[in-house]
């Protein structure tokens, strides 16, 4: 048996943990054993019922509050759950009223000997009341956002896009890189939810990674066929050798750059601009650990040098405005050039979703299930990021 997943979803008291947590059960895949461990603070375990029904084993830890004293029996609590249940995952659901900190240190504590996995702290967050909670209980609820690998924004719903807009800059105060779900979870599927837990979701290094995976063939190409060519020029002569050579490498940095078309990121509303230096373009994407915010990054690997700019929370958009912009930068524009462009972003004219991705000379737009922000990347040489950003957000 392998290691024990722990997903901890926190919130204050309202905010729609149990409402995430339900829709997030109905995503697991059917063979994982399941344990939900509710934590609540109180004498009363409420929210039991309905979960039972749904199948999964529960065990109420109701005689105290895990994230304050009684760390202890938190961990004796939890290793009779592994011993009993051997699940593939445990949920937590702790009160409302602690510090995640203090969760997240209990798991690293019963870890050591539990055979455990920190896999995600998701932090729920009712959208309406971010500056008021911040304000009122600072030090517990901005505990619960600056240890949140995901902050789920609640309510989002019934809040125009401007009000959505100030709560994600209120979240951001406290957590500049941690990732924002906006879209509200009713809208998106189980299994999205469930992906969100198990990926960093960071849209850039997972394009950029494809632009490595491109680049770096290109380069063993080029040296494949400029061996092959040199051997060639030893058994004929000099000048045939000089020949060969000089094509071998002119194909390559053509070849090369034709196949550098990818990359994208995921990056947030507020005006927040980073530039990373490195000489090894993968050494930048696996340390890169800033958020989904917008961004300005120059990425250096080998010869070739690309830039990407994207962002996250982005607004809804009209798709005939949106197949303008992006016809412009396939085509070559004051853009800069553009290599590759990738986003979801709602329909400003109706509940769909729009996907589009594009490459020089071509752009694919199609409809997609709702993603839990509008995001956009775009990777090239020579953007302009200023340009790009009022396109896409005006």
């Amino acid at each position: 048996m392998g290691r024990t997943k722990v997903d901890i979803i926190s919130g204050f008291l309202g905010a729609g943990k149990t409402t995430f947590i339900k829709r997030l059960l109905e995503g697991r895949p059917d063979n994982e054993k399941t344990v939900l461990i509710e934590n609540e603070f109180g004498e009363v375990g409420i929210d039991g019922g309905f979960l039972k029904d749904s199948g999964i084993d529960i065990r109420e830890m109701n005689s105290g509050c895990i994230c304050c004293s009684l760390v202890g029996d938190f961990s004796k609590n939890l290793k009779e759950i592994l011993d009993k249940y051997r699940p593939d995952r445990v949920i937590i659901e702790p009160s409302g009223v602690g510090k995640l900190s203090d969760v997240l240190k209990a798991v690293a504590d019963a870890a050591e000997e539990s055979g455990l996995e920190n896999n995600s702290a998701v932090t729920i967050v009712d959208a309406k009341k971010v500056r008021l909670y911040a304000k009122n209980f600072g030090e517990f609820f901005n505990n619960q956002i600056e240890n949140a690998k995901v902050v789920v924004l609640s309510r989002t719903d019934i809040m125009d896009r401007e009000k959505i807009d100030e709560s994600v800059k209120e979240v951001r105060k406290i957590n500049p890189d941690v990732k924002i779900i906006d879209t509200p979870v009713n809208e998106l599927s189980s299994k999205k939810l469930f992906e969100i837990l198990e990926t960093d979701g960071n849209f850039e290094k997972e394009l950029l990674r494809e632009v490595q995976l491109k680049s770096s063939h290109s380069h063993e190409e080029h040296e494949h066929h400029s061996h092959e060519h040199e051997h060639h020029s030893h058994g004929e002569h000099e000048h045939h050798s000089h020949e060969h050579e000089h094509h071998g490498h002119g194909e390559h940095e053509h070849h090369s750059h034709e196949h550098e078309h990818h990359g994208h990121g995921e990056h947030e509303h507020h005006s927040h601009e980073h530039e990373h230096h490195s000489h090894e373009e993968h050494e930048h994407s696996e340390s890169c650990t800033c958020g989904c915010h917008d961004h300005h990054h120059h990425h250096h690997h080998a010869d070739e040098v690309f830039d990407s700019w994207g962002s996250e929370q982005m607004p809804p958009v009209e798709e005939g405005k949106l197949r303008e912009i992006l016809e412009e930068l396939a085509e070559g524009s004051d853009y800069g050039i553009v290599l590759r462009a990738k986003g979801m972003l709602r329909d400003k004219n109706s509940d769909k979703w729009i996907y589009f991705d594009l490459v020089p000379g071509e752009v694919v737009i199609r409809n997609g299930e709702p993603d839990y922000t509008g995001k956009v990347c775009v990777i090239g040489t020579k953007l302009n990021t200023e340009k790009l950003e009022k396109a896409f957000k005006s």
